[in-house]
């Protein structure tokens, strides 16, 4: 007898559908390693681009009369295809509440409030509320993160090294706060440096190598302390830049090509040593090993 038992999912995941029209809504929606994942992913890539263009578009203060009505036609037109894939992501999950609460879930909804509560808010008493709420559209461009694989590698290394980025950013924060209360002193309220608070913005700005010029040492002491801040950046930028690309290396080569694709269904991630299709049991093509002559 065969045990139909599998892996629970886990509490923050809204869980993959078991059978019927649900499981195959979820196949073509949330897993792209089927011809029909594939093409979803690619044409709502697509209308991402598209839409987020359209907001830009919308923005231009020089857009005829015309133009701008067509942008409102094609917002609307955007704002009811995202409204029915979020319909249709909730409808095929385990767990609809879950998806909801989750990033890609408020970023789904973003890209969908802003045109409906833009309808709600008086445009003659409230312009400039319209403006911002129609402008909240660009966070459709977040739903990209979920489609390319770059971007999840790249959150992936940074979810990895958070630890280490933050113990990075507090040693900076202590010494923006050291060096600008030593500026402070130094300097004083007749050369720029009003207060703390001031002195520590000069200190970022001076550290990131922005340099505002807005708050400049007058003194010569000040100004080699401005000189210690300065190589301080140059030398300090590097190293979160270091951690990921380190941790982003750490990944890569600890993982397994899974590029093989099946050429019944055109699944993809099998592994290297594998005989047969995991979803359709189909034969695999052999793997022509590296020649090690």
């Amino acid at each position: 007898m065969t045990s139909n038992t599998s892996v629970p999912a886990s509490p923050t995941e809204p869980g993959r559908p078991m059978a019927g029209w649900r499981l195959r809504l979820y196949t073509v929606i949330f897993e792209s390693d089927t011809r029909a994942g594939r093409l979803f992913d690619m044409w709502l890539i697509v209308l991402i681009l598209a839409s987020v263009l359209a907001v830009v578009l919308d923005s231009l203060p020089a857009l005829p009369g015309a133009q701008r009505e067509l942008l409102y036609r094609v917002e609307w037109l955007f704002t009811a295809l995202f409204t029915v894939e979020y319909l249709a992501r909730l409808a095929c999950v385990r767990h609809p509440l879950r998806y909801a609460l989750s990033f890609y879930g408020v970023v789904d909804l973003l890209a969908l409030l802003p045109t409906y509560l833009a309808l709600l808010v008086p445009e003659v008493h409230a312009l400039i509320d319209v403006r911002v709420l129609r402008l909240l559209r660009v966070f459709r461009i977040f739903k990209l993160t979920a489609y390319l694989a770059e971007f999840q590698a790249l959150g992936g290394a940074l979810r990895a090294s958070r630890r280490k980025v933050l113990v990075f950013i507090s040693a900076v924060l202590m010494i923006v706060l050291v060096m600008g209360t030593l500026m402070y002193v130094v300097e004083g309220p007749a050369n720029g440096f009003t207060s703390i608070p001031t002195a520590v913005y000069w200190a970022i700005t001076t550290m990131t190598t922005v340099g505002f010029g807005d708050i400049t040492p007058k003194t010569e002491l000040g100004r080699f302390i401005a000189s210690i801040m300065m190589l301080l950046g140059w030398g300090t930028l590097a190293v979160p830049t270091g951690i990921v690309t380190a941790e982003m290396t750490a990944r890569r080569l600890g993982s397994q090509p899974v590029s093989r694709t099946c050429p019944e269904c055109l699944a993809e991630g099998h592994a290297p040593e594998a005989h047969y299709c995991l979803h359709c049991g189909s034969a695999l093509p052999h793997l022509e090993q590296p020649d090690r002559s």
